[in-house]
Protein backbone atom coordinates (compact mmCIF):
# COMPACT_ATOMS: atom_id res chain seq x y z
CA UNK A 1 0.00 0.00 0.00
CA UNK A 2 1.17 3.68 -1.04
CA UNK A 3 2.41 6.10 2.01
CA UNK A 4 2.34 8.95 0.17
CA UNK A 5 0.04 10.47 -2.54
CA UNK A 6 0.39 12.03 -5.60
CA UNK A 7 0.66 15.99 -5.47
CA UNK A 8 0.47 17.01 -9.18
CA UNK A 9 -2.10 19.50 -9.44
CA UNK A 10 -4.95 18.75 -12.36
CA UNK A 11 -6.11 20.95 -14.89
CA UNK A 12 -9.48 22.29 -14.30
CA UNK A 13 -12.04 19.63 -14.40
CA UNK A 14 -13.76 19.28 -18.18
CA UNK A 15 -17.55 20.14 -16.90
CA UNK A 16 -15.57 23.11 -15.49
CA UNK A 17 -14.18 24.21 -18.50
CA UNK A 18 -17.12 23.48 -20.34
CA UNK A 19 -19.37 26.13 -18.53
CA UNK A 20 -16.87 28.34 -18.08
CA UNK A 21 -16.30 28.30 -22.02
CA UNK A 22 -19.69 28.68 -22.29
CA UNK A 23 -20.34 32.10 -20.62
CA UNK A 24 -17.23 33.61 -22.02
CA UNK A 25 -17.46 31.93 -25.66
CA UNK A 26 -21.26 31.39 -26.67
CA UNK A 27 -22.88 33.78 -28.92
CA UNK A 28 -27.16 33.33 -28.12
CA UNK A 29 -27.14 35.32 -31.87
CA UNK A 30 -25.41 33.08 -33.96
CA UNK A 31 -27.73 30.41 -32.45
CA UNK A 32 -30.63 28.92 -34.34
CA UNK A 33 -33.22 30.75 -35.64
CA UNK A 34 -34.74 30.17 -32.09
CA UNK A 35 -31.88 32.99 -31.34
CA UNK A 36 -34.84 35.75 -31.13
CA UNK A 37 -37.61 33.01 -29.39
CA UNK A 38 -35.08 33.07 -26.69
CA UNK A 39 -34.42 36.74 -25.93
CA UNK A 40 -38.24 37.45 -26.04
CA UNK A 41 -38.67 34.90 -23.54
CA UNK A 42 -36.11 36.42 -21.54
CA UNK A 43 -37.78 39.54 -21.44
CA UNK A 44 -41.08 37.77 -20.72
CA UNK A 45 -39.18 35.92 -17.91
CA UNK A 46 -38.17 39.12 -16.56
CA UNK A 47 -41.48 40.70 -16.33
CA UNK A 48 -42.83 37.59 -14.56
CA UNK A 49 -39.77 37.31 -12.13
CA UNK A 50 -40.25 40.57 -10.84
CA UNK A 51 -44.16 40.14 -10.46
CA UNK A 52 -43.07 37.47 -8.80
CA UNK A 53 -41.66 39.10 -6.44
CA UNK A 54 -43.20 42.14 -5.74
CA UNK A 55 -46.26 40.34 -5.07
CA UNK A 56 -44.15 38.55 -1.99
CA UNK A 57 -44.30 42.00 -0.44
CA UNK A 58 -47.48 41.41 0.72
CA UNK A 59 -46.48 38.75 2.94
CA UNK A 60 -44.76 39.53 6.14
CA UNK A 61 -43.05 36.13 6.76
CA UNK A 62 -41.07 37.37 3.47
CA UNK A 63 -40.69 40.91 4.17
CA UNK A 64 -38.93 40.05 7.80
CA UNK A 65 -35.97 38.67 5.81
CA UNK A 66 -35.29 41.69 3.88
CA UNK A 67 -32.84 44.56 4.27
CA UNK A 68 -29.59 45.32 5.49
CA UNK A 69 -27.57 43.44 8.29
CA UNK A 70 -26.73 46.10 9.94
CA UNK A 71 -29.63 48.37 10.74
CA UNK A 72 -27.89 51.75 10.34
CA UNK A 73 -25.41 49.97 7.23
CA UNK A 74 -24.90 52.33 4.31
CA UNK A 75 -23.73 51.20 1.00
CA UNK A 76 -22.70 53.77 -1.52
CA UNK A 77 -23.79 52.67 -4.86
CA UNK A 78 -25.66 49.79 -3.36
CA UNK A 79 -27.92 47.40 -5.21
CA UNK A 80 -31.65 48.32 -5.26
CA UNK A 81 -34.42 45.70 -4.22
CA UNK A 82 -37.52 45.90 -6.38
CA UNK A 83 -40.44 47.50 -4.78
CA UNK A 84 -38.90 48.54 -1.55
CA UNK A 85 -36.21 51.40 -0.36
CA UNK A 86 -33.75 49.25 0.15
CA UNK A 87 -29.74 50.25 -1.20
CA UNK A 88 -27.94 47.23 -0.03
CA UNK A 89 -24.36 45.61 -0.82
CA UNK A 90 -25.00 42.54 -3.54
CA UNK A 91 -24.70 39.83 -1.74
CA UNK A 92 -27.34 40.96 0.81
CA UNK A 93 -29.53 42.45 -2.29
CA UNK A 94 -28.94 39.45 -4.38
CA UNK A 95 -30.37 37.33 -1.14
CA UNK A 96 -33.44 39.71 -0.49
CA UNK A 97 -34.54 39.55 -4.48
CA UNK A 98 -33.71 35.80 -4.46
CA UNK A 99 -36.06 35.37 -1.49
CA UNK A 100 -38.94 37.26 -3.11
CA UNK A 101 -39.02 35.50 -6.25
CA UNK A 102 -39.40 31.90 -4.94
CA UNK A 103 -41.22 33.34 -1.92
CA UNK A 104 -44.90 32.34 -3.63
CA UNK A 105 -43.28 29.62 -5.70
CA UNK A 106 -44.81 31.46 -8.86
CA UNK A 107 -42.01 31.72 -10.60
CA UNK A 108 -40.66 29.56 -13.62
CA UNK A 109 -40.08 26.09 -13.60
CA UNK A 110 -37.86 23.52 -15.46
CA UNK A 111 -38.73 20.01 -15.07
CA UNK A 112 -36.79 16.67 -15.93
CA UNK A 113 -34.53 14.23 -13.92
CA UNK A 114 -33.52 17.44 -11.76
CA UNK A 115 -36.62 20.01 -10.58
CA UNK A 116 -35.94 23.71 -10.10
CA UNK A 117 -36.21 27.20 -10.68
CA UNK A 118 -33.63 29.00 -13.34
CA UNK A 119 -35.50 32.47 -12.74
CA UNK A 120 -33.97 31.92 -9.24
CA UNK A 121 -30.91 33.03 -10.34
CA UNK A 122 -31.89 37.20 -11.14
CA UNK A 123 -31.70 37.54 -7.51
CA UNK A 124 -27.76 37.86 -7.99
CA UNK A 125 -27.61 38.64 -11.94
CA UNK A 126 -29.99 42.07 -11.35
CA UNK A 127 -27.95 42.33 -7.63
CA UNK A 128 -24.57 42.68 -9.42
CA UNK A 129 -25.41 44.49 -12.37
CA UNK A 130 -26.99 47.32 -10.70
CA UNK A 131 -24.35 46.98 -8.18
CA UNK A 132 -21.52 47.18 -10.97
CA UNK A 133 -23.60 50.11 -13.20
CA UNK A 134 -24.16 52.11 -10.33
CA UNK A 135 -19.75 51.83 -9.85
CA UNK A 136 -18.62 52.31 -13.29
CA UNK A 137 -20.56 55.71 -13.61
CA UNK A 138 -19.38 56.81 -10.38
CA UNK A 139 -15.88 56.38 -12.21
CA UNK A 140 -16.99 57.49 -15.42
CA UNK A 141 -17.52 54.40 -17.47
CA UNK A 142 -20.45 53.07 -19.19
CA UNK A 143 -23.29 50.96 -17.20
CA UNK A 144 -24.41 47.59 -18.35
CA UNK A 145 -27.20 47.54 -19.93
CA UNK A 146 -30.41 45.21 -19.59
CA UNK A 147 -29.72 43.45 -22.61
CA UNK A 148 -26.52 41.60 -19.88
CA UNK A 149 -29.53 40.70 -17.61
CA UNK A 150 -31.03 39.23 -20.38
CA UNK A 151 -28.08 37.39 -21.66
CA UNK A 152 -26.73 36.70 -18.29
CA UNK A 153 -30.64 35.14 -17.99
CA UNK A 154 -30.30 32.88 -20.80
CA UNK A 155 -26.80 31.26 -19.75
CA UNK A 156 -28.23 30.85 -16.22
CA UNK A 157 -31.16 29.24 -17.39
CA UNK A 158 -29.41 27.05 -19.54
CA UNK A 159 -26.75 26.37 -17.15
CA UNK A 160 -28.72 25.15 -14.21
CA UNK A 161 -31.84 23.41 -17.19
CA UNK A 162 -29.12 21.26 -19.14
CA UNK A 163 -27.63 19.96 -16.15
CA UNK A 164 -31.32 18.92 -14.45
CA UNK A 165 -32.01 16.97 -17.34
CA UNK A 166 -30.05 13.41 -16.93
CA UNK A 167 -28.53 14.78 -13.59
CA UNK A 168 -30.75 13.87 -10.61
CA UNK A 169 -29.71 15.31 -7.32
CA UNK A 170 -32.64 14.60 -5.88
CA UNK A 171 -32.36 11.09 -5.91
CA UNK A 172 -29.17 11.80 -3.71
CA UNK A 173 -30.90 13.74 -1.26
CA UNK A 174 -29.35 17.21 -2.57
CA UNK A 175 -31.99 20.26 -2.87
CA UNK A 176 -31.94 21.71 -6.45
CA UNK A 177 -30.71 25.00 -5.39
CA UNK A 178 -27.42 23.78 -6.01
CA UNK A 179 -27.67 24.07 -9.84
CA UNK A 180 -28.59 27.96 -8.68
CA UNK A 181 -25.44 28.65 -7.06
CA UNK A 182 -23.43 26.97 -9.88
CA UNK A 183 -25.51 28.95 -12.11
CA UNK A 184 -25.48 32.27 -10.32
CA UNK A 185 -21.39 31.54 -10.02
CA UNK A 186 -20.56 31.56 -14.04
CA UNK A 187 -22.95 33.92 -15.02
CA UNK A 188 -22.02 36.72 -12.18
CA UNK A 189 -18.17 35.82 -12.93
CA UNK A 190 -19.16 36.98 -16.34
CA UNK A 191 -20.85 40.08 -15.32
CA UNK A 192 -17.68 41.15 -13.60
CA UNK A 193 -15.63 40.24 -16.97
CA UNK A 194 -13.00 38.10 -15.13
CA UNK A 195 -10.99 36.18 -17.57
CA UNK A 196 -11.51 32.23 -18.12
CA UNK A 197 -8.98 31.24 -15.33
CA UNK A 198 -10.81 33.12 -12.77
CA UNK A 199 -14.46 31.90 -14.00
CA UNK A 200 -12.96 28.72 -13.39
CA UNK A 201 -11.91 29.34 -10.58
CA UNK A 202 -14.98 30.95 -9.02
CA UNK A 203 -17.15 27.88 -10.44
CA UNK A 204 -15.22 25.05 -8.45
CA UNK A 205 -15.47 27.63 -5.54
CA UNK A 206 -19.18 26.75 -5.46
CA UNK A 207 -18.66 23.40 -6.21
CA UNK A 208 -16.84 22.39 -2.91
CA UNK A 209 -18.69 24.66 -1.31
CA UNK A 210 -21.17 22.16 1.01
CA UNK A 211 -24.65 21.43 -0.98
CA UNK A 212 -28.42 21.94 0.99
CA UNK A 213 -30.16 18.91 1.55
CA UNK A 214 -34.12 18.63 0.48
CA UNK A 215 -34.84 17.66 3.92
CA UNK A 216 -36.91 21.28 3.85
CA UNK A 217 -39.26 20.29 1.12
CA UNK A 218 -40.57 17.74 2.22
CA UNK A 219 -43.11 15.88 4.66
CA UNK A 220 -42.88 15.63 7.28
CA UNK A 221 -40.14 18.77 7.65
CA UNK A 222 -41.36 21.31 4.57
CA UNK A 223 -41.21 24.57 6.17
CA UNK A 224 -40.51 27.87 4.77
CA UNK A 225 -36.69 27.37 4.02
CA UNK A 226 -37.39 26.25 0.68
CA UNK A 227 -38.78 29.70 0.33
CA UNK A 228 -35.75 31.23 0.80
CA UNK A 229 -33.18 28.41 -0.46
CA UNK A 230 -32.79 29.87 -3.85
CA UNK A 231 -31.87 33.47 -2.49
CA UNK A 232 -29.26 31.99 -0.28
CA UNK A 233 -27.92 30.26 -3.57
CA UNK A 234 -27.80 33.20 -5.51
CA UNK A 235 -26.29 35.23 -2.70
CA UNK A 236 -23.74 32.68 -1.93
CA UNK A 237 -22.64 32.85 -5.68
CA UNK A 238 -22.17 36.59 -5.45
CA UNK A 239 -20.33 35.96 -2.28
CA UNK A 240 -17.77 33.07 -4.29
CA UNK A 241 -17.23 35.24 -7.38
CA UNK A 242 -16.25 37.91 -4.69
CA UNK A 243 -13.63 35.97 -3.25
CA UNK A 244 -12.67 34.54 -6.39
CA UNK A 245 -11.99 38.78 -7.21
CA UNK A 246 -9.53 38.91 -4.16
CA UNK A 247 -7.65 36.05 -5.77
CA UNK A 248 -8.64 33.59 -4.03
CA UNK A 249 -7.40 30.03 -5.96
CA UNK A 250 -9.63 27.51 -7.60
CA UNK A 251 -9.85 24.24 -6.96
CA UNK A 252 -9.25 22.36 -10.40
CA UNK A 253 -10.49 18.92 -9.07
CA UNK A 254 -13.53 19.88 -7.11
CA UNK A 255 -16.10 17.45 -9.25
CA UNK A 256 -13.54 13.84 -9.66
CA UNK A 257 -10.96 14.54 -6.58
CA UNK A 258 -11.22 10.62 -5.67
CA UNK A 259 -12.41 10.64 -2.53
CA UNK A 260 -12.45 13.87 -1.82
CA UNK A 261 -14.29 15.55 -4.74
CA UNK A 262 -17.60 15.85 -5.21
CA UNK A 263 -18.82 13.31 -7.43
CA UNK A 264 -17.50 10.79 -4.74
CA UNK A 265 -18.84 12.52 -1.75
CA UNK A 266 -22.13 13.97 -2.99
CA UNK A 267 -22.76 11.70 -6.08
CA UNK A 268 -21.88 8.58 -5.00
CA UNK A 269 -25.57 6.79 -4.37
CA UNK A 270 -25.78 5.34 -7.63
CA UNK A 271 -28.17 2.59 -9.02
CA UNK A 272 -30.43 2.49 -12.21
CA UNK A 273 -33.00 4.29 -11.44
CA UNK A 274 -30.74 7.34 -10.65
CA UNK A 275 -30.03 8.02 -14.14
CA UNK A 276 -26.28 8.63 -13.22
CA UNK A 277 -23.24 6.61 -14.67
CA UNK A 278 -22.45 3.11 -12.44
CA UNK A 279 -19.77 3.30 -9.79
CA UNK A 280 -16.48 4.55 -10.71
CA UNK A 281 -17.97 6.66 -14.01
CA UNK A 282 -19.80 9.29 -11.67
CA UNK A 283 -20.15 12.41 -13.54
CA UNK A 284 -23.06 14.70 -14.75
CA UNK A 285 -24.11 13.74 -18.07
CA UNK A 286 -25.40 16.01 -20.75
CA UNK A 287 -28.11 15.56 -22.70
CA UNK A 288 -26.81 18.33 -25.19
CA UNK A 289 -24.84 21.09 -25.69
CA UNK A 290 -25.58 24.79 -23.96
CA UNK A 291 -27.18 26.98 -26.05
CA UNK A 292 -30.47 28.65 -25.32
CA UNK A 293 -32.61 25.76 -25.17
CA UNK A 294 -33.68 25.99 -21.33
CA UNK A 295 -35.18 29.93 -21.70
CA UNK A 296 -37.01 28.97 -24.98
CA UNK A 297 -38.81 26.24 -23.55
CA UNK A 298 -39.23 27.14 -19.89
CA UNK A 299 -42.09 26.84 -18.36
CA UNK A 300 -44.32 29.79 -16.52
CA UNK A 301 -46.40 29.66 -13.31
CA UNK A 302 -49.25 31.60 -14.91
CA UNK A 303 -52.77 30.41 -13.34
CA UNK A 304 -52.17 29.24 -10.07
CA UNK A 305 -48.80 30.07 -7.48
CA UNK A 306 -48.84 25.94 -6.97
CA UNK A 307 -45.84 23.52 -7.20
CA UNK A 308 -45.47 23.03 -10.81
CA UNK A 309 -46.55 19.07 -10.52
CA UNK A 310 -49.96 20.25 -9.44
CA UNK A 311 -50.32 23.12 -12.07
CA UNK A 312 -52.92 21.00 -14.39
CA UNK A 313 -54.38 19.66 -11.55
CA UNK A 314 -55.60 22.92 -10.40
CA UNK A 315 -56.82 23.19 -13.99
CA UNK A 316 -59.06 20.29 -13.96
CA UNK A 317 -60.29 20.85 -9.95
CA UNK A 318 -61.07 24.67 -11.35
CA UNK A 319 -62.95 23.20 -14.45
CA UNK A 320 -64.71 20.63 -12.26
CA UNK A 321 -65.89 23.54 -9.61
CA UNK A 322 -69.10 24.11 -11.03
CA UNK A 323 -70.23 20.53 -11.47
CA UNK A 324 -69.31 19.26 -7.89
CA UNK A 325 -69.87 22.61 -6.04
CA UNK A 326 -73.34 22.27 -5.47
CA UNK A 327 -72.84 18.48 -4.09
CA UNK A 328 -69.55 18.68 -1.95
CA UNK A 329 -71.40 16.72 0.99
CA UNK A 330 -72.15 13.55 -1.45
CA UNK A 331 -68.90 12.97 -3.06
CA UNK A 332 -67.36 9.74 -1.99
CA UNK A 333 -64.40 9.78 -3.35
CA UNK A 334 -62.13 11.85 -5.70
CA UNK A 335 -59.07 10.22 -7.99
CA UNK A 336 -56.01 11.91 -8.94
CA UNK A 337 -54.17 10.54 -11.76
CA UNK A 338 -50.50 11.83 -11.94
CA UNK A 339 -46.89 11.08 -12.28
CA UNK A 340 -44.48 9.75 -10.53
CA UNK A 341 -42.64 12.99 -9.95
CA UNK A 342 -45.63 14.53 -8.55
CA UNK A 343 -46.52 11.48 -6.35
CA UNK A 344 -42.66 11.40 -4.84
CA UNK A 345 -42.59 15.58 -4.11
CA UNK A 346 -46.74 16.86 -3.14
CA UNK A 347 -48.48 14.33 -2.69
CA UNK A 348 -49.13 13.86 1.38
CA UNK A 349 -51.46 12.73 4.15
CA UNK A 350 -52.13 14.07 7.17
CA UNK A 351 -51.72 17.57 9.01
CA UNK A 352 -50.30 20.28 7.66
CA UNK A 353 -48.52 22.73 10.00
CA UNK A 354 -47.23 26.13 7.71
CA UNK A 355 -48.12 27.28 4.30
CA UNK A 356 -44.75 26.20 2.54
CA UNK A 357 -46.35 22.74 4.01
CA UNK A 358 -49.81 23.25 1.93
CA UNK A 359 -48.22 25.01 -0.91
CA UNK A 360 -46.35 21.61 -1.70
CA UNK A 361 -49.67 19.32 -1.18
CA UNK A 362 -51.31 18.16 -4.31
CA UNK A 363 -54.24 17.00 -2.59
CA UNK A 364 -54.83 20.73 -0.25
CA UNK A 365 -54.30 22.53 -3.55
CA UNK A 366 -57.09 20.36 -5.52
CA UNK A 367 -59.03 20.61 -2.70
CA UNK A 368 -59.36 24.51 -2.52
CA UNK A 369 -59.37 24.53 -6.38
CA UNK A 370 -62.55 21.92 -6.27
CA UNK A 371 -64.06 24.14 -3.88
CA UNK A 372 -63.55 27.73 -5.04
CA UNK A 373 -62.65 27.55 -8.32
CA UNK A 374 -59.49 29.25 -8.05
CA UNK A 375 -56.25 29.02 -5.92
CA UNK A 376 -54.53 31.92 -4.50
CA UNK A 377 -51.58 32.90 -2.44
CA UNK A 378 -53.60 32.99 0.53
CA UNK A 379 -54.91 30.03 0.45
CA UNK A 380 -52.36 28.99 1.88
CA UNK A 381 -52.02 31.22 5.05
CA UNK A 382 -52.54 29.96 8.54
CA UNK A 383 -55.70 32.19 8.97
CA UNK A 384 -57.22 30.69 5.40
CA UNK A 385 -56.82 27.48 6.57
CA UNK A 386 -58.15 27.84 10.32
CA UNK A 387 -61.23 29.11 8.72
CA UNK A 388 -61.72 26.74 6.07
CA UNK A 389 -60.36 23.40 7.51
CA UNK A 390 -63.01 21.78 8.03
CA UNK A 391 -64.44 21.75 4.32
CA UNK A 392 -60.40 21.37 2.86
CA UNK A 393 -59.40 18.16 5.16
CA UNK A 394 -62.15 15.82 4.79
CA UNK A 395 -61.83 16.34 1.18
CA UNK A 396 -58.47 15.19 1.51
CA UNK A 397 -59.07 12.46 2.76
CA UNK A 398 -61.48 11.25 0.10
CA UNK A 399 -58.34 11.86 -2.34
CA UNK A 400 -56.78 8.96 -4.13
CA UNK A 401 -53.92 9.29 -6.26
CA UNK A 402 -52.57 7.06 -8.63
CA UNK A 403 -50.04 6.98 -11.33
CA UNK A 404 -50.54 6.74 -14.33
CA UNK A 405 -47.15 5.23 -16.31
CA UNK A 406 -47.72 6.94 -19.66
CA UNK A 407 -47.51 10.57 -17.90
CA UNK A 408 -45.04 9.70 -15.85
CA UNK A 409 -43.08 8.49 -19.54
CA UNK A 410 -44.26 11.66 -21.34
CA UNK A 411 -43.03 13.85 -18.36
CA UNK A 412 -39.33 12.32 -19.39
CA UNK A 413 -39.81 12.50 -23.09
CA UNK A 414 -37.51 15.34 -24.43
CA UNK A 415 -40.42 15.70 -27.54
CA UNK A 416 -42.98 16.15 -24.85
CA UNK A 417 -42.31 17.12 -21.74
CA UNK A 418 -45.90 16.89 -20.38
CA UNK A 419 -46.97 17.79 -16.95
CA UNK A 420 -50.25 15.65 -17.22
CA UNK A 421 -52.72 15.11 -14.22
CA UNK A 422 -57.05 14.03 -14.33
CA UNK A 423 -59.51 14.25 -12.11
CA UNK A 424 -62.43 12.39 -11.62
CA UNK A 425 -65.17 12.86 -9.00
CA UNK A 426 -67.41 9.61 -7.63
CA UNK A 427 -70.73 10.42 -5.72
CA UNK A 428 -72.21 8.35 -3.20
CA UNK A 429 -75.58 7.99 -5.40
CA UNK A 430 -72.70 5.67 -7.92
CA UNK A 431 -72.86 8.60 -10.39
CA UNK A 432 -69.48 10.29 -11.21
CA UNK A 433 -68.38 13.30 -13.46
CA UNK A 434 -66.42 13.12 -16.35
CA UNK A 435 -62.04 12.38 -16.05
CA UNK A 436 -60.65 15.76 -17.01
CA UNK A 437 -57.04 15.41 -18.29
CA UNK A 438 -55.18 18.02 -18.89
CA UNK A 439 -51.18 17.42 -20.44
CA UNK A 440 -49.47 20.49 -20.54
CA UNK A 441 -50.14 23.86 -18.33
CA UNK A 442 -50.81 27.14 -19.79
CA UNK A 443 -47.61 27.91 -19.05
CA UNK A 444 -45.74 25.34 -21.27
CA UNK A 445 -44.37 26.21 -24.68
CA UNK A 446 -47.00 24.55 -26.50
CA UNK A 447 -49.42 26.75 -25.10
CA UNK A 448 -47.32 29.72 -25.40
CA UNK A 449 -49.57 31.97 -27.61
CA UNK A 450 -52.25 31.73 -25.17
CA UNK A 451 -49.64 31.92 -22.02
CA UNK A 452 -48.17 35.48 -22.99
CA UNK A 453 -51.48 37.02 -22.35
CA UNK A 454 -52.06 36.06 -19.01
CA UNK A 455 -48.48 36.71 -18.13
CA UNK A 456 -48.88 40.08 -18.74
CA UNK A 457 -51.92 40.64 -16.92
CA UNK A 458 -50.12 38.67 -14.17
CA UNK A 459 -47.13 40.89 -14.53
CA UNK A 460 -49.45 44.28 -14.57
CA UNK A 461 -51.66 43.01 -11.45
CA UNK A 462 -48.42 42.27 -9.71
CA UNK A 463 -47.17 45.94 -10.71
CA UNK A 464 -50.07 47.18 -9.37
CA UNK A 465 -49.72 45.86 -5.87
CA UNK A 466 -46.57 48.34 -5.35
CA UNK A 467 -46.85 50.90 -8.10
CA UNK A 468 -49.42 54.35 -8.85
CA UNK A 469 -50.47 53.73 -11.86
CA UNK A 470 -48.51 55.97 -13.39
CA UNK A 471 -45.42 54.01 -12.76
CA UNK A 472 -47.06 50.77 -13.79
CA UNK A 473 -47.48 52.22 -17.23
CA UNK A 474 -44.35 53.56 -17.39
CA UNK A 475 -42.81 49.80 -16.40
CA UNK A 476 -44.91 48.36 -18.83
CA UNK A 477 -44.43 50.20 -21.77
CA UNK A 478 -40.12 49.83 -21.88
CA UNK A 479 -40.97 45.84 -20.38
CA UNK A 480 -43.06 45.85 -24.08
CA UNK A 481 -40.59 47.19 -26.17
CA UNK A 482 -37.90 44.36 -26.48
CA UNK A 483 -35.30 46.56 -28.03
CA UNK A 484 -35.55 49.90 -25.96
CA UNK A 485 -35.36 47.58 -22.67
CA UNK A 486 -31.90 45.84 -24.16
CA UNK A 487 -30.44 49.13 -24.63
CA UNK A 488 -31.91 50.98 -21.26
CA UNK A 489 -28.58 51.01 -18.80
CA UNK A 490 -29.47 48.55 -15.69
CA UNK A 491 -29.46 51.40 -12.82
CA UNK A 492 -32.28 53.26 -15.01
CA UNK A 493 -34.23 50.51 -14.94
CA UNK A 494 -34.20 49.85 -11.43
CA UNK A 495 -34.76 53.28 -10.63
CA UNK A 496 -38.09 52.65 -11.79
CA UNK A 497 -38.98 49.79 -8.94
CA UNK A 498 -37.34 52.05 -6.28
CA UNK A 499 -40.11 52.93 -3.59
CA UNK A 500 -39.74 56.14 -0.58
Amino acid sequence: MSTVESNVRPEYDDEIQKIADYVLNYSIDNDSPNSVEAWHTARHCLMDTLGCGLLALRFPECTKHLGPNSPDQITPNGARVPGTAYRLDPIKAAFDIGCMVRWLDYNDTWLAAEWGHPSDNLGGILAVADYISQCNISRGHEPLTMRHVLEAMIMAHEIQGVLALENSFNRVGLDHVFLVKLASTAVVAKLHNLPRERIMAAISQSLVDGQALRTYRHAPNAGSRKSWAAGDATSRAVRLVDITLRGEMGIPGALTAPQWGFYDVLFSHTNKDLALKPEGERQFRFQREFGSYVMENILFKLSFPAEFHAQTACEAAVILHPRIADRIDDIDKIVLTTHESAIRIISKEGALSNPADRDHCLQYMVAVALLTGDLMAEDYEDDYHEQHHLLIDPLRRKMEVVEDPSYSADYHDPSKRSIANAIQVFFNDGSSTDKVAIEYPIGHKRRREAGIPILEAKFRANLATRFVETRCNEIIALCDDQARLEQTPVNEFMDLFVTN
